[in-house]
């Protein structure tokens, strides 16, 4: 029979007493002041080697931040997640914005919230093909490779120097496979992306250098690949496995794969995931569930989605989660942000949405409800790889 809930939380404080510190632990430990007696927590639920995660938007939703009267967001933000994730704070644009300049005041703005709230941070994202500056943009169109290769160099040691310390995981190189593919395989995106079309003549060998320069700038951050159509086994994950195999025959210091996990229930689901993330950890590899949600399809005049349709959403959460809880070397698990009325869904889908875990008067979404118990099933406090 399954203990009561209040032995178990009895039982996870007086464990925590007793355990040393680490990352992780430190991670998944409550604020001041928070009591898991008086509201149940995801980040008080979950395995301690566990992250439960949510992305933010530092400059929206941070920069102004009083502990003592904090906003509904801000205070769901803190008592449910043990790791943040910066939406847009610290992509291309928002940190690099003109040659030579770099602005760090709302990923700053993060990173301060998150280390008053007993949190970790995640980095997102340091080569991308999108949001990248108006001067990127321009200048890419005629540099050579060891051009681009100089600003990479210079951006990434420069932005994961500046948190170095304070980043977990960082998504080192995000999206970098096309999404469709033809007899030929998956191709590298190096017409989009403006540093892997300069080295288009190796761009695995910019890519490599990436990681590099990423772990001779912090080689304490866990340094990932992620992509999104990447949480079942299939084409492109397939390419993305070979392309770990080289990176770690090479002596890469890659750490992790991310999938995304931005479903649809306009498609189906890829029941695939745990033999996926089974198959990267098996190279050695961390696994995560790094953007997460899962967006309805609304009809034209509908104030919100039928009970079937919240139903299969709750599944599909839950899948994921499942996914990862059964895999040993899943690190984390983070949702692309909250309530709907913040989320990037209908903005980039057009009539989709209700995709969040949370309602927009931050009331919890029946997906919430089965994460947590999920989390709970899985030892509060406690992870079944450590026992």
């Amino acid at each position: 029979m399954r203990r009561s809930i209040r032995s178990l939380l009895v039982a996870t404080a007086a464990a925590a007493l007793v355990l040393p510190l680490c990352a992780a632990t430190a991670a998944n430990a409550a604020p001041p002041g928070f009591s898991n007696a008086d509201k149940d927590a995801l980040r008080n639920q979950a395995p301690r080697d566990l992250a439960i995660g949510s992305a933010v938007w530092g400059e929206r939703d941070l920069v102004v931040y009083d502990p003592a009267s904090p906003t509904e967001l801000q205070q769901v933000l803190g008592d449910q997640f043990s790791s943040l994730t910066p939406e847009n704070d610290m992509k291309w644009d928002a940190v690099h914005p003109a040659p030579g300049v770099y602005d760090f005041s709302s990923a700053d703005a993060l990173v301060a919230f998150a280390e008053a709230n007993h949190q970790q941070v995640r980095g997102h994202t340091l080569l991308w093909h999108s949001q990248n500056p108006a001067w990127v943009n321009e200048a890419s169109q005629t540099w050579t490779c060891d051009e681009a290769r100089a600003v990479l160099e210079d951006h990434i040691r420069t932005v994961v120097g500046h948190f170095k310390g304070k980043i977990y995981e960082w998504d080192v190189a995000n999206e970098i496979f096309q999404d469709t593919w033809d007899a030929g395989g998956v191709r590298l995106r190096t017409q989009a992306n403006p540093f892997l079309r300069a080295c288009a003549a190796d761009p695995v060998a910019l890519l490599e250098d990436a990681f590099r320069w990423a772990h001779e700038a912090d080689p304490d951050a866990t340094l990932f690949l992620n992509d999104y159509n990447a949480e079942g086994i299939n084409q492109k994950t397939d390419a993305y496995y070979e392309l770990a195999q080289r990176m770690l025959a090479d002596g890469v210091p890659l750490g992790g794969f991310g999938a995304q996990g931005h479903l649809s229930l306009l498609y189906g689901f890829d029941t695939s995931i745990q033999a996926n993330f089974e198959r990267f950890a098996a190279l050695g590899l961390n696994v995560a569930v790094t953007e997460a949600d899962v967006r309805i399809p609304l009809q034209e005049g509908e104030t919100g989605p039928t009970p079937e349709q919240v139903a299969l959403q709750t599944e599909r959460y839950d899948a994921m989660l499942e996914a990862c809880l059964n895999v040993p070397a899943c690190s984390s698990f983070t949702v692309w942000g909250f309530p709907d009325a913040n989320s990037w869904v209908p903005a980039v889908f057009p009539g989709e949405g209700w995709a969040t875990i949370f309602e927009d008067d931050f009331s919890p979404k029946p997906a919430f409800d089965a994460m947590l118990e999920s989390l709970r099933e899985a030892t509060p406090g406690t992870s079944p790889r450590q026992g």
